[in-house]
């Protein structure tokens, strides 16, 4: 299953919706990969296994399964989950990129890659429909949560 989709962060002409800034949101996605459990209530542990210039590997528990994965960075502008093939897991992505189609908007792309071919797909296509709206509704929590974390101040000058 591949898919994906937007969420708008700054729209000038709602002034209902308090704008982030582009440091803010970069932080805070940056948050949410080193520290999931603020985001993912289901998750009971997580640990920053290896750092470098690139990123992070990290091992997440939930319950009895654990996962290992690893966080690229590119800086400013996106954020890559990269699960290679474990067990009975298949290798799968998650990328969030920061999008600025003009000076006063601010958008993030989230692109999931479940690894599956097309005949996968259609044989989970019931399955698929609920992931899609599960992933959808994670991703926007983890921009209100973000949101909560900017007005509370939280997002401002964690990174460089």
């Amino acid at each position: 299953m591949k898919f994906e989709h937007l969420i708008e962060i700054n729209d000038p002409l709602n002034p209902l919706i308090d704008s982030l800034s582009h440091e803010q949101l970069w932080r805070g996605l940056v948050l949410r990969a080193e520290s999931p459990m603020l985001f993912v209530p289901h998750l009971d542990e997580c640990a920053i296994t290896a750092r470098d210039e690139t990123g992070f590997s990290r091992s997440l528990r939930y319950g009895e399964l654990r996962i290992e994965d690893r966080v690229l960075l590119s800086p400013q502008q996106q954020v890559r989950y990269e699960v290679a093939a474990q067990k009975d897991i298949s290798p799968s992505s998650l990328v969030m990129t920061i999008e600025t189609p003009t000076p006063d908007t601010l958008w993030v792309r989230f692109q999931y890659d479940d690894g599956h071919d097309a005949a996968a797909d259609a044989a989970n296509a019931m399955y698929d429909d609920f992931r899609r709206s599960a992933y959808q509704e994670s991703d926007i929590d983890t921009i209100r949560i973000l949101r909560e974390l900017a007005a509370q101040g939280r997002l401002d000058g964690l990174l460089n």
